[in-house]
């Protein structure tokens, strides 16, 4: 059985491969890590460094137990981290955020079972804007968005919505009369656009620049807010692929939604910044994700 000093080194070495930087790190002599080293060398019985005068590297043995090693211990810190967590618990305040009226319910279940798992826990709920969701991230006015994915530079949590894609078209339009349509019919019209500040990879996906035959999509005015993109197509400056919630959610008798029968769902979910990972965010993306079992 290792000690656990033993794993430390080794890996902070084989990371570092540098003798008196892995020392450094770990507030030891260089003659220590070397003495670690060469005492776990023999037990395994083959050398795990190639070093000379110049060069430290691992071994493919020492590669094998490395790779082996590193989420062992990652798994022992984690756990060790949620047991101090639930003997500290999750106290503060907590600002979630919604984008779209159809993700209100999700997030308002999610608020519930995290009161009851955290009542020492200040939760604050607002509703975000298309033009700000970025934004509220980065500065810390929200540390947990649910929205739509892609949301590309965040991270993000299990999907928690699901919903098929439909067409938004003016009352009137040709495409009414269609039962139907494909994503190749975005060649033939205009596409109503998202804000500048909404995510790349997002716009990629909901209002993409080629079909997937590879012809160009034209692009149309764009809008600032979702209301306002809906009146652009109401007005008939273009169309809009939407998840077939907005039929219900944003009723309007200007505007008509026609099923897409080739385009893969949209999945919604908890966003947040990666570098805000704090115990009450994943406490929280844990809660919404028991509070809506797919």
């Amino acid at each position: 059985m290792l000690e656990r000093y033993e794993v430390e080194t080794f890996l902070t070495l084989a990371e570092e491969l540098h003798f008196g930087r892995t020392a450094e790190r770990l507030t030891v002599s260089t003659g220590r890590v070397s003495h670690i080293v060469k005492k776990l060398e023999r037990r395994i019985g083959a050398p795990l460094f190639a070093r000379t005068s110049r060069v430290v590297r691992l071994t493919p043995i020492g590669r094998q137990l490395a790779d082996e090693l590193a989420p062992l211990v990652a798994g022992m810190d984690e756990a060790v981290r949620r047991a101090t967590d639930a003997a500290r618990g999750v106290t503060g305040t907590l600002r979630v955020a919604f984008l779209g009226e159809w993700t209100a319910p999700v997030l308002l279940r999610a608020v519930a079972l995290f009161g009851e798992r955290h009542p020492d826990c200040r939760v604050e709920v607002h509703e975000a804007q298309l033009s700000t969701t970025r934004s509220g991230l980065l500065d810390g006015s929200t540390d947990v968005l649910i929205a739509s994915y892609p949301f590309d530079g965040m991270a993000t949590g299990p999907a928690l919505l699901s919903e098929d894609r439909v067409l938004a078209v003016a009352t009137g339009h040709p495409l009414t009369r269609e039962r139907s349509v494909s994503l190749e019919v975005l060649a033939d019209h205009p596409v109503v656009q998202y804000p500048t500040v909404t995510s790349v990879e997002f716009k990629r996906d909901r209002t993409p620049e080629r079909t997937p035959s590879g012809r160009p999509v034209p692009k149309g005015p764009a809008g600032n807010t979702f209301s306002e993109m809906l009146s652009l197509v109401a007005l008939g400056r273009g169309v809009l692929p939407v998840g077939e919630h907005t039929r219900r959610y944003y009723p309007r008798p200007d505007v008509a939604y026609v099923p897409i029968h080739n385009a893969p769902p949209i999945e919604r979910g908890p966003v947040w910044l990666a570098s805000n990972t704090t115990t009450r965010v994943r406490e929280f993306v844990r809660a919404a994700t028991d509070a809506n079992p797919r």
